[in-house]
């Protein structure tokens, strides 16, 4: 029941003003003691030459006040409304009850597709650690958009073209071994590519080698194409690994080298439009009128980059799926790129252009490294989730040694405290890697959160009681009503997320929920002698509710619960 929605209708017809207009002006209070909500009365003060405190006080004597509400009151223009704790919470629940696992859903996005453009490594690469920002970020937003009803495509654009693959064919035709490669693929390749570039740095001509390299590969050459096939397969055979790992998968691989072969409509579209211009013996389109540098859709030597084949991949999709958003997933560096894109795709196409969607995240740094493949200096994401969930395995063995499926538990809370110290803060916000802040069971983590369920799971279970049918409207203290009131608000949060591209808005309400949860069992006896039993029951209907919206949110970030810690 939207508690909300109902008083805005009331005043909606009382002032005369648009639904709309009411309810996005109906706001909580910063402080409980002001009400559970407040409608301020500023606005109608001109319309009505009334003072605002006047116009309220005369509202608060023509509202019918609903059900629900126990009493309103004025303050300084604002009208106030107070909640009966036993009423909401008898109603908020009975809701609960009824909607199960899907409290929070819903169909705002019935008929729209999303596609959602996320993790794409650079295949002969290492996955490193700097990938699990658009990997955990942009599984997180597809799941969010499929809980609100959208149809969602999980898109992995593989870097698997470009000039860097001229240099890594090179280095292969002078040092590679197959046989050392097969037995480490990513690491060997990522030898040949480092080594490549020291070597360049005193032979430059290795740079027009790769060139005509990667000229040869756009051309269909048998022998480098041959090459570029198996590099590619070893690369995703490498790469699913870790995605077992995380729990994702994808609807699509097409990466930029699908698009090699749609490239020639977007230059001749351009040149149609008279788009398409010279400048220093390149092509570019000119975007000074939107002030920005032109975007360069052929090199000089007739090449292609990966610009070109980002016009030709949206072209592609608006085609496919008729998208309602097309969101790209990948790093702040990346901003103006994007912006360029959009650009260019707008004046070829038109208005679609603008469900394009750059998301964009910040970077990932330690203390004293700096990622770099060109160098080799990286961190492997794999070895990452491992160290991860063989930290957490030791810091559980001492909590917990007789802890059932000890490795299986160490792996979902190993991995999901990665996953949640991605998601912890603002997208644009830089993360900066610490094992003391992850793993802490104690703080604003993953453990913490998987532990409120646990803690939660384990109630239940010793209860062995049916609370379906308990009296809701007994769960009246300060602790209850707060944590009712916040599970309440969960499907505000999830859409807030959607609306922000933000996953951080349920990270957020999962860990303000669970330190809620916490205050309750803390202070509200539910097992114990002595506590009245229809209490008891409601009570154990709020942890069940509790623990349930605990694993949707966790979930809606890629995070996997454990029912013992």
């Amino acid at each position: 029941m939207d508690f909300k929605q109902q008083i805005a209708k009331q005043l909606s017809g009382l002032t005369g003003l648009e639904y709309d207009t009411v309810i996005s002006a109906v706001e909580t209070p910063p402080d409980p003691a002001l009400g559970d909500l407040a409608f301020p009365c500023f606005p109608l003060a001109r319309i009505m030459r009334k003072s605002p405190a006047a116009i309220a006080a005369e509202l608060a004597e023509k509202i019918d006040r609903p059900e629900f509400v126990e009493r309103i009151e004025t303050a300084g223009g604002y009208l106030n409304f107070f909640y009966s704790r036993g009423g909401y919470a008898k109603a908020q629940l009975k809701e609960f009850f009824e909607a199960g696992e899907n409290y929070g859903k819903s169909n705002e996005g019935d008929g729209k597709t999303v596609l959602v453009e996320f993790s794409s490594p650079n295949i002969a690469k290492p996955f490193h650690i700097g990938h699990l920002f658009s990997t955990a970020l942009g599984n997180s937003l597809e799941k969010i958009y499929s809980f609100l009803g959208y149809k969602t495509v999980k898109i992995n654009h593989l870097g698997d073209w470009g000039t860097q693959f001229g240099k890594l064919i090179s280095a292969y035709k002078r040092w590679g071994d197959p046989k050392v490669i097969e037995n480490d693929p990513i690491k060997e390749l990522l030898k040949l590519y480092v080594r490549f570039h020291e070597e360049a740095k005193e032979n430059p001509e290795l740079d027009d080698e790769a060139r005509e390299y990667f000229r040869l590969l756009e051309q269909g050459d048998e022998d480098t194409t041959s090459l570029w096939k198996y590099f590619r397969e070893i690369s995703l055979v490498e790469f699913k690994r870790v995605y077992d790992m995380l729990n994702i998968s994808f609807d699509s691989y097409n990466g930029e080298s699908f698009y090699s072969d749609k490239m020639d409509e977007v230059v001749e579209i351009l040149k149609e439009k008279g788009l398409l211009v010279e400048s220093e013996g390149a092509m570019v389109v000119d975007l000074s009128e939107e002030n920005m540098p032109p975007c360069m859709i052929l090199k000089s030597n007739g090449t292609t980059i990966y610009a070109t084949r980002d016009i030709a991949a949206a072209l592609y999709r608006h085609r496919t799926y008729d998208f309602y958003k097309n969101i790209y997933v990948v790093g702040m560096p990346q901003e103006l790129h994007f912006k360029q894109i959009f650009s260019v795709v707008e004046k070829m196409c038109g208005d679609w252009a603008k469900n394009c969607v750059h998301v964009g995240f910040g970077l990932v740094k330690f203390p004293d490294k700096k990622l770099s493949t060109r160098d080799g200096d990286v961190v492997f994401l794999e070895d990452v989730l491992k160290e991860s969930v063989s930290k957490t395995r030791g810091i559980m063995q001492e909590s917990s040694p007789d802890l059932e499926n000890p490795d299986e538990t160490a792996e979902k809370v190993g991995i999901g405290a990665v996953l949640y110290t991605f998601l912890k803060n603002n997208r644009e916000k830089d993360i900066i890697f610490s094992w003391d802040t992850m793993l802490d069971f104690e703080g604003e983590s993953g453990p913490y959160v998987q532990y409120s369920y646990a803690r939660g799971r384990s109630i239940l279970r010793r209860s062995g009681e049916d609370f379906q049918c308990a009296d809701f409207s007994l769960l009246t203290s300060d602790e209850e009503y707060e944590l009712i009131k916040h599970i309440s608000s969960y499907g505000d949060a999830v859409a807030t997320a959607a609306a922000k591209n933000e996953p951080f808005y349920v990270n957020r309400y999962v860990t303000t929920l669970a330190k809620l949860f916490n205050k309750f069992y803390n202070v509200s006896p539910i097992l114990k002698d002595g506590v009245e039993p229809e209490l008891k029951k409601a009570r154990l209907a709020l942890v069940s509710t509790a623990t349930i919206i605990i694993k949707s949110a966790l979930g809606l970030l890629g995070i996997e619960t454990v029912e013992k810690m």
